[in-house]
């Protein structure tokens, strides 16, 4: 019994649009510097348990993801941002 292309079925929708490039939005905005006093612009670059995301996903130069780590550390000693949490998006 064959099915015409109609009835097929996919549990994910094939995607054939190209990927984008990535980039490093520090370099593209001209930051120069990261304010580990900011918690909601550092949460962009942590998942729902507080893991700072890779490079490989955010895009980011080495430079400025030692800068992240080292801001969003900072932000944890004060009390900025948790060291651990179940749900934080």
């Amino acid at each position: 019994m064959a099915q015409t292309p109609s009835e097929i079925r996919y549990l994910t929708p094939p995607s054939v649009d190209a990927k984008k490039k990535k980039y490093c939005r520090f370099k593209k905005n001209g930051i120069k510097y990261i304010d580990y006093k900011d918690p909601e612009f550092l949460k962009k670059f942590l998942n729902e348990q507080g893991k700072l995301l890779p490079r490989r996903i955010t895009g980011t130069s080495l430079k400025f993801q030692r800068r992240i780590a080292q801001a969003v550390k900072r932000a944890r000693h004060l009390a900025l941002l948790p060291f651990v949490t179940d749900m934080m998006k």
